[in-house]
């Protein structure tokens, strides 16, 4: 390409056009993008409403509908970031035309707009067609069970998508059963986020379709099964499936209701599993007795974990001081969090030796040792897993791919 395009120039023209005011935020970002585009790479336009350092006016339906006329006219826009705005399904339905035709766009978060089942419907019905977006990010449009099975139709037949986000969309057990059916075919999806469904049963039948799923597909690298009251049945069922599967690298099960006999599941599947790197056991009730099976595993068997959290687990002393032995043997695992436990002076000693001879590196945990009174302490770090779930600094990327779920991380360039 010889000439480069003016995006704000275009923009200008769009609203002009179409008799609609210009969104001085959309105009903004617009005009950075012409300063700083590069032939070689794609850009990432980042129009998202929760921008800390200065207010901004919110993208509604009818700015959407002058963005995509100008993106329409350039093939160098692959991502666009549209988290917290007020987009409805009016706009949904402006972004699946959009998509239906485009070739170009790579990356796509909606996150946290207004979208409801028909937006969902028309979106997933335009990646039938769509072969290039590979990460879609829909996380908290309140699509409900209706919307979600749109999307669970469409795995059945889009073979790029890559990474899908449906946390916090109140999608239901008959919506979790057939994306579950779809994943069992679908060969391209490597991440997904099926975070805090809206399930009124007890029997865990949606965590059994799950793990029969995990049996038979050997693609998906990242699960996210947050808030789906599991219980220890359900991870024993995991469990069975995980030791037939060779591909899944990141399992999060934070916020179920897993107790120490359930973590006794994962303590042997981690004695044998040769593919875990990242575990987010966040907010579940494994006490002393469930870190020490895991520490065991760590300790004698497991060498490829890399990233623990058991932040908020009721561990006492004797639980989290298995853990910090563990990690003197175990040179691989290298991020641990356990803020939200129950610290006493040998916790305290145990991890502030870790930081003290480098074992554990201060950014690769969520504590960090103090002295008062001549004891040692442990002050909280906003260190986690998922750190930059909900949002991304504006200060530049986030390099630290372990300590972040890559649904909140996608692989394309800035501008």
């Amino acid at each position: 390409m010889s000439v480069r395009p003016d995006l704000h120039q275009h923009y200008v023209r769009a609203c002009q056009n179409l008799g609609h005011p210009e969104n001085p935020f959309i105009a903004q970002v617009l005009q950075e993008a012409d300063n700083k585009i590069r032939w070689t790479k794609g850009i990432t336009l980042k129009i998202a409403g929760n921008n800390h350092l200065v207010p901004v006016q919110r993208v509604t339906d009818y700015d959407l509908q002058v963005l995509v006329s100008v993106l329409c006219s350039t093939a160098l826009v692959t991502g666009l970031d549209l988290r917290y705005n007020v987009l409805t399904d009016a706009g949904a339905e402006d972004m699946a035309t959009f998509l239906q035709d485009n070739s170009t766009l790579q990356y796509l978060n909606l996150m946290f707009n207004d979208i409801g089942p028909s937006g969902a419907e028309l979106i997933a019905r335009a990646l039938h067609r769509n072969e290039t977006l590979t990460c879609l990010r829909m996380t908290g449009n309140k699509i409900g069970n209706e919307g979600g099975m749109f999307f669970a139709s469409m795995l059945r037949i889009n073979s790029t998508l890559e990474k899908l986000d449906l946390g916090d969309c109140d999608i239901g057990t008959q919506c979790l059963i057939a994306i579950a059916t779809a994943l069992n075919r679908n060969k391209s999806v490597k991440a997904i986020n099926l975070n805090r469904p809206l399930l009124y049963s007890q029997e865990e039948e949606t965590t059994v379709h799950l793990a029969l799923m995990l049996k038979n597909n050997f693609s998906l690298v990242e699960l996210h099964l947050c808030k789906h009251e599991m219980k220890n049945f359900g991870v024993e069922r995991l469990c069975e499936a995980l030791y037939k599967n060779s591909s899944l690298r990141y399992l999060d099960l934070s916020c179920n209701k897993i107790t120490m006999d359930g973590v006794k599941f994962l303590g042997e599947l981690l004695k044998q599993n040769q593919t875990l790197a990242i575990l987010d056991l966040n907010a579940n009730r494994l006490e002393d007795d469930g870190a020490i099976y895991l520490s065991k595993a760590l300790t004698l068997y497991n060498r490829t974990l890399r990233a623990l959290s058991v932040v908020s687990n009721n561990i006492g002393g004797k639980g989290l001081v298995a853990l910090s032995d563990a990690m003197k043997t175990n040179t691989v695992l290298s991020y641990i969090y356990i803020w939200g436990n129950r610290f006493d002076e040998d916790t305290c000693m145990a991890f502030s030796e870790l930081i003290a001879t480098g074992r554990l590196k201060p950014n690769c945990t969520d504590v960090e040792p103090y002295e008062m009174e001549g004891h040692v302490h442990l002050a909280e770090l906003s260190h986690g897993l998922q750190k930059h779930y909900y949002w991304t600094p504006s200060c530049g990327e986030v390099t630290k791919e372990d300590a972040n779920s890559s649904l909140a991380i996608a692989k394309v360039s800035e501008y």
